[in-house]
């Protein structure tokens, strides 16, 4: 059984998505289409703190797409 991870301050954890490399018809997609760099905002951790001590959120929330880089 796995373990939730628990992000600390303002990181988060992305879950890669891997793109089909067959459409349902069964047509093959080129190897170049395949390699697009997108995630899934897994978890969040709650924020930074400031000099004065206020929480700043992180701007994402769990369930999120984003682009990798």
């Amino acid at each position: 059984m796995a373990k939730r991870l628990i992000p600390t301050l303002n990181r988060v954890l992305v879950e890669k998505i891997v793109p089909p490399s067959k459409t349902t018809a069964g047509i093959l997609l080129p190897e170049k289409s395949t390699k697009l760099n997108s995630g899934k905002v897994v978890a969040v951790g709650p924020g930074t703190r400031d000099k004065t001590g206020n929480l700043i959120p992180v701007a994402v929330k769990e369930g999120d797409n984003c682009s990798l880089a």
